[in-house]
């Protein structure tokens, strides 16, 4: 069974922060709330959590993985950013986008798209999100929590873990931001191409 942790959603207690930040180090897979519903996570470069979240949400070879990042300057390393990109992320962050781009030499290939080198950049506007990812010291690698057969994301901490608490190690309850995806930008030619419509206006683009 996974542990089941509530943190507060303006103040995040740091010694459990640092319980969910220590089992994503030691190879852990987590169950988080985000700014746009709930996504699993685990350490970057942790195959066995990339394969566990590929089993939880049923997803192929072709899935973009997302690194959640505390600011753009943790992005950077990550991402291959051309101007327009840059400006158009720093004016819609923090808040509820994934934004697709490639990846660099820095991130683990089995991370990336296989065949166009692409990687899911997010910057989300959320507090216990903020704390985890500041705990950890790096982004954090992660995938929306959206269960086989639905649309939107898991929104409630207590029903993951009643129902899969058993697949997770840890299952943090905390609020969302809102009930819905993110909104999906792929950036990685000059003009930018709605993948999903989510939680992000598409007027802002």
């Amino acid at each position: 069974m996974s542990r089941y942790i509530e943190l507060h959603p303006d103040n995040p207690q740091a010694r459990r922060v640092a319980t969910v930040v220590d089992s994503l180090k030691d190879g852990g897979l987590i169950a988080y709330p985000t700014d746009s519903g709930y996504a699993l996570a685990c350490a970057p470069g942790n195959k066995e959590g990339l394969e566990r979240i590929r089993a939880l949400r049923q997803l192929d070879g072709k899935h973009n993985f997302t690194f959640i990042c505390a600011d753009f300057a943790q992005a950077g390393p990550l991402a291959i950013v051309g101007n327009n990109a840059f400006r158009l992320i720093k004016r819609l962050t923090p808040g509820p986008w994934t934004f697709i781009l490639k990846g660099t030499k820095e991130v683990p290939r089995m991370t990336l798209n296989p065949k166009k080198h692409t990687l899911g950049v997010r910057i989300p506007d959320h507090a216990i999100t903020q704390a985890l990812v500041a705990e950890f010291g790096a982004p954090i690698l992660s995938s929306t929590f959206i269960r086989p057969g639905n649309e939107e994301p898991e929104t409630d901490g207590w029903q993951i873990e009643d129902s899969l608490g058993h697949l997770i190690d840890i299952v943090i309850e905390g609020p969302v931001g809102r009930a819905e995806s993110t909104t999906v930008v792929d950036l990685t030619d000059d003009v930018p191409e709605v993948l999903r419509e989510g939680a992000g206006d598409i007027s802002l683009l």
